[in-house]
This record gives structure tokens, C-alpha cells and sequence, in this order.
């Protein structure tokens, strides 16, 4: 756990914050790594039989999910709780910015005991596989009291390898103006913090809040596992 921490803590988050700030996502390439998105996308295969989630529905693009409830697999659990004392620091900010009095505790513990006080008690952090003709469709995680506005995605399929298609696509709606598509270039081991639901963006009179959904295009052929791991639980 030390040498975890010891590497989110190297990383330069003064430019993961501007990233943040500009575009609603920053890139952490290699920060996972192949081996373990290799493993974690084993466990998908492994599992899902047992524990999956087929969504079959046309409106839920007919990917298969593996939810991990409240406990995640290694090294994802110290990997959320020491990403999270960072991005805590960056979210506070945000608040403060679009004016918002709520403040996030330091400690994902502490959070995560404002989530089982406010009834939220359901793990949201799953695997998801999509094969050919698959895609999940624009959606966020922002139900309940206590919303955490980022959360981390990840392939652990190798793109142009594994699978064609199924790039992780976002979307960003301002007011009064057309959305803005984004699309991140996820190769495999690399993770993505992504805002989860609002985040500030500064116009000419001052900052407002944007909107922002994600979702992963049509996969064309192979088979695309990934990852989205949330930091707040749902009702």
C-alpha cells in the first residue's frame, strides 16, 4: 500500500487540477498498467456468470456489468482511498468556486460514513464488457445526498488489439449553447479522472456550471472490458 500511495502521491497534481479545470477529465497514462488491467479484466471473465448484470435492453447498449458492491478487489481499494485525499482537495475547490457550502472530509472513510448516514449504501464501481455491437449509452452517477463530482475509468482491453470501436466518449453541455463532444484516447492501463456529473467553467462574467455525461461508442468487433470506479455510493 505504501508504494501506492508513494506513486499517486508523485503525481503532478497541480496540472491533473488544470486539466480538471479545462476539459472536465485528465489523463493518467501507464498509472494502472497492462499487467494490471490484464488481471482486473480476467476477474470480468471469471466472474460475470456469477455475479454479472446483463443488461440485454437495446436502451442500455447490451453490455454485460460486474458490479463489485462494497468491497473492490486489489489493488483498486487502496488505489480509490489514496486518489481520493487528492482528488478531495480539488473537489473542496470546485465548491468553493460555483459557491457551494459543502465541504469533502480528507478521508474517503469519513465520506463514506456520510453516505451510509444519508441511505447510501449501494456500490456503484463496476467492470463492464461489450462485444461486437455493444456500447453503454451517454449516462452519470449523480443520485443521492452525497455526490463526489469525479470518479475514475480505465480500458483494461488493448485498443486496435482487443477490440475496434468502443471509444470512452464524453459530453459537455453549457447553457444556452450546443454540446460539446470529447472523446479520450484510453489505452490499455491507463486511467482517467473524469468529472462526474457539474463542474465549474469560467466564462467571461466569472464562473457557472457545465453538465457533463460519458458513455462508450458502438464497439465494431473483439471484446472491450473497462472500468468506471466511483468514489460515492447510490441510494
Amino acid at each position: 500500500m505504501t508504494a501506492i500511495n508513494t506513486t499517486i502521491d508523485h503525481l503532478d497534481w497541480a496540472n491533473i487540477g488544470a486539466q480538471l479545470d479545462a476539459e472536465g477529465y485528465a489523463l493518467l497514462p501507464g498509472l494502472l498498467g497492462a499487467d494490471v488491467a490484464r488481471k482486473l479484466a480476467q476477474h470480468m471473465r471469471t466472474e460475470k456468470h456469477a455475479k454479472g448484470e446483463p443488461l440485454h435492453s437495446a436502451d442500455l447498449g447490451g453490455a454485460d456489468l460486474l458490479s463489485f458492491g462494497a468491497s473492490l478487489p486489489a489493488p483498486l481499494d487502496v488505489w480509490r482511498t489514496a486518489l481520493y485525499a487528492h482528488l478531495a482537495v480539488i473537489a473542496n475547490r470546485w465548491n468553493e468556486t460555483l459557491g457551494i457550502a459543502a465541504r469533502y472530509p480528507t478521508a474517503l472513510e469519513e465520506f463514506q460514513r456520510r453516505n451510509q448516514k444519508a441511505g447510501q449504501t449501494r456500490g456503484q464501481s463496476y467492470l463492464s464488457r461489450l462485444v461486437m455491437g455493444n456500447h453503454v449509452p451517454l449516462h452519470q452517477r449523480s443520485d443521492g445526498e452525497q455526490v463526489f463530482p469525479l470518479q475514475v475509468v480505465a480500458v483494461l482491453s488493448e485498443p486496435g488489439t482487443d477490440f475496434q470501436g468502443g471509444e470512452f466518449v464524453m459530453t459537455e453541455q453549457r447553457p444556452r449553447m450546443q454540446s460539446r463532444p470529447l472523446v479520450l484516447p484510453l489505452q490499455l492501463g491507463d486511467l482517467a479522472i473524469i468529472a462526474t456529473a457539474e463542474r465549474p467553467f469560467k466564462g467571461t462574467k466569472g464562473h457557472y456550471r457545465v453538465n457533463l455525461k460519458h458513455a462508450i461508442s458502438r464497439v465494431r468487433k473483439g471484446e472491450r472490458i473497462g472500468l468506471e470506479l466511483s468514489f460515492h455510493d447510490a441510494p
